[in-house]
């Protein structure tokens, strides 16, 4: 009889080492989504903001990879060879 009411004052304590072992989730399930669902990048091309992070993020690199290399393809200074010489036709 002691120990029932003594396993019974452990389980009603918040200050038991076993209560403090017994995880809670509340409301911490993955079904709650908090605004709308996230979708890949070839499934809406025209839309960022319902694209997932990762799709953005690549997205973004390629983008600004392309412009940093136009840009210094633009600006390297490099000159085409323009000159074309005058190659003769054969002799028939």
């Amino acid at each position: 009889m002691a120990s029932r009411l003594v396993a019974a004052a452990a389980a009603s304590s918040s200050s038991s080492p076993l209560a403090r072992l017994i995880s809670r989730r509340g409301l911490a399930g993955a079904a709650d989504h908090h605004g709308p669902a996230k979708v890949n990048l070839w499934q809406d091309p025209l839309n960022p903001g319902n694209w997932k992070e990762e799709h953005f993020v690549l997205a973004s690199l390629a983008m600004w990879g392309g412009v940093i290399y136009g840009v210094s393809r633009l600006f390297s200074g490099k000159k085409k060879d323009t000159t074309t010489e005058a190659v003769p036709s054969p002799a028939q």
